[in-house]
């Protein structure tokens, strides 16, 4: 259990700063000019984006087999 638990949450910490690093530039992108971004939006949007996607990993992850514990990309570290 303990081994399944380190894999989802890999899984889920790798999901959710992809998801926080996509809206961060997501964000900043709607600006015209890089001088008139929103920093505490930017921040504030990021960090929220990654709190619901580490909400939502709780439903499951297809990158964690729940069935055997193991992850679908494992096979390419060995």
């Amino acid at each position: 259990m303990k081994t399944n638990f380190k894999k989802w949450f890999k899984a889920a910490g790798i999901r959710a700063l992809k998801t926080v690093a996509q809206t961060a530039i997501a964000t900043i992108g709607t600006s015209a000019v890089l001088g008139a971004v929103d920093w505490v939006m930017v921040a504030s949007a990021s960090v929220l984006a990654g709190i619901l996607s580490l909400l939502t990993s709780v439903a499951g992850l297809p990158e964690v087999d729940e069935a055997t514990g193991s992850g679908s990309d494992e096979s390419a570290e060995e």
